[in-house]
């Protein structure tokens, strides 16, 4: 019995793996799960079944805040659509402008000031990584019984062993440490000559799994496998950081076929690497329902930042793109899909950030939260399945102190209160406050993309005074930010400053270390890896103690 168990298993396994199915082609009915059927080859009633939900958290890389079927695109999102309009859309959903920051924010449930992780995101070579004296989300669930997963990206840092993602807690990981490489080879270059290959199962090179598949494919792979194996009586945390849609642009060959049409080549190959994605939430789907887990998960989408233009990401009514402070850059595409939620088939537009994961998923789950840790996430399940209010009034968006390129920036500019050369960005219920450069601030329409290349002809631009530093919108009535308020409200302006400079007192060291040579993969095997040991520090600390102990014992011996 339990070999037909598993052979079926594997049948339905390879058919997932290649392509659309319809959720009722595989012939259950209302409630009714395969493995509710077979029992996964398991002795019926082997384990009371626990109260915890499955938690599925899917992050994708780059998307546009306009590039799913239901914000107008012309990039087919069924699965992303189906999913969303059966849960609750996040309409006022907010992450970090890049890759780090919102992936530390949403393990931690901490804003970037507070794990000195507010410049930039992690390089391949710096000897860096999240801060070890932080409490993971993965750490909090394993707590409360938790099998806890890893599959896709991780990008916040490798440099020691302990800042691996099994040493974060996870059980396993299978993905890359790095932001971003070859979708088929798994390599990545940081610069002419630093080079290695950068796939990983749990702490070693996965050189078994280079096979030229596709990554968005294998991701969805190494998923089904874990939900195969895994007892849906037990609750399981599956984090999906999918590379997908980051450059480099690559796709196979059969999801261009729906976008001959689009002339511009970015955008083109943009939108296949997106039809890719939306097929493979619909096999993870498939999979939840097929092997028991389905009808008590909880299934969060989100973007990590804005799209980039001219890697063929559109953000479009929205200004600015990834990297930058506009809305662009910081609004996400975000849904929750559930048989759980109370308000299905709804909209969300209460404040909600990404930071909030954290918290309203441990609660969830069933944990504690510490009260030592101070968190800059709120609980919002609430919010999101019952259409609450959200606790929520503010967003520290960030402050960066080390990034001051804004030349006339000055305490002047800021009444006294505030440093404007600082790039920084607050959010306080209706008002939305930018200091400093924040970014590339076009807004790209679609026609943006209409020619072979990069056209920025139709792209719209408001020219301001080269002394610029403070802008202020009302991002309720303004969400495109096309209107500036900060000369007619400059009450509300210096409110708000304060509010900053408040925010910059909790403010740790920034962590940005410059490149370390021994980071070069040529000398870790040709793999991107962890090169700081710490046996050779404590040695060399061990014989500098045994030195002065020695140096001690000849001046008593003097001495006496």
């Amino acid at each position: 019995m339990l070999a037909v168990g598993v052979l079926a298993g594997l049948s339905v396994l390879s058919l997932l793996t290649y392509g659309y199915l319809s959720w009722d082609s595989l012939g259950l009915g209302p409630g009714e799960t395969e493995a509710t059927r077979t029992g996964l080859g398991e002795e019926p009633g082997a384990g009371a079944p626990s109260s915890q939900p499955h938690i599925i958290f899917i992050l994708a890389d780059d998307q546009g805040f306009r590039d799913v079927g239901y914000h107008g695109s012309e990039i087919r999102t069924p699965t992303l659509d189906k999913l969303a309009a059966e849960g609750v859309k996040l309409e006022n959903y907010y992450v970090q402008p890049m890759c780090t920051p919102s992936r530390s924010q949403f393990i931690t449930g901490k804003y970037q000031i507070h794990t000195g992780l507010q410049h930039s995101i992690i390089r391949p070579t710096q000897p860096n990584c999240l801060p070890l004296d932080n409490v993971t989300l993965p750490q909090k669930l394993k707590e409360v019984g938790y099998s806890t997963h890893m599959v896709g990206k991780w990008h916040l840092g490798f440099y020691r062993r302990e800042c691996m993602p099994t040493q974060r807690g996870f059980d396993t990981f299978f993905g890359s440490l790095l932001g971003s490489g070859d979708y088929y080879t798994h390599f990545k270059c940081d610069s002419p000559g630093i080079c290695g290959y950068d796939l990983y199962e749990n702490d070693n090179a996965a050189w078994d799994h280079d096979n030229g598949i596709y990554s968005t494919q294998m991701y969805t792979q190494k998923v089904q496998q874990i939900l195969a194996s895994h007892n849906p009586r037990k609750p399981i945390f599956l984090y999906i950081a999918y590379q997908a849609v980051h450059s480099p642009l690559q796709a196979p060959g059969k999801y261009f076929e729906h976008y001959r049409s689009i002339n511009n080549i970015n955008r083109r190959r943009y939108a296949a690497m997106l039809a890719c994605l939306d097929e493979a939430i619909n096999n993870v789907t498939l999979a939840l329902k097929k092997y028991g887990y389905y009808e008590k998960s909880i299934i969060i989408y989100s973007s990590d930042n804005g799209g980039q233009p001219m890697a063929g990401g559109s953000n479009w009514p929205l200004r600015g793109s990834k990297g930058t402070y506009w809305e662009g850059g910081i609004r996400a595409v975000g849904f929750v899909h559930s048989p759980l939620l109370k308000n299905k088939g709804s909209v969300c537009k209460e404040l909600v950030h990404i930071t909030d994961w954290f918290p309203t998923l441990i609660t969830l789950a069933e944990g504690q939260i510490d009260e030592d840790i101070q968190l800059d996430g709120y609980d919002i399940w609430e919010t999101i399945s019952e259409g609450r209010r959200s606790p929520r009034v503010d967003i520290l968006h960030n402050i960066d102190p080390i990034y001051t390129k804004a030349k006339n920036g000055s305490w002047a500019a800021g009444y006294g209160i505030w440093n404007t050369a600082i790039q920084s960005a607050i959010r306080v219920n209706h008002w939305k406050l930018l200091t400093g450069n924040p970014g590339y601030s076009d807004w790209v329409p679609p026609q943006a993309f209409s020619n072979a290349g990069p056209n920025r002809w139709h792209n719209e631009r408001v020219s301001w005074s080269a002394g610029k530093t403070v802008w202020l919108f009302n991002i309720t009535a303004d969400p495109y930010e096309r209107v500036d308020l900060s000369a007619r409200y400059p009450d509300v302006v210096k409110q708000l400053l304060r509010r900053l400079s408040q925010f910059n007192k909790t403010a740790v060291p920034v962590r940005y270390p410059p490149k370390d040579p021994r980071s070069n993969p040529k000398l870790n095997g040709g793999v991107w890896g962890p090169w700081f040991k710490e046996d050779e520090k404590k040695k060399k600390s061990d014989k500098s103690k045994g030195a002065n102990k020695q140096k001690k014992n000849k001046n008593k011996k003097k001495a006496n």
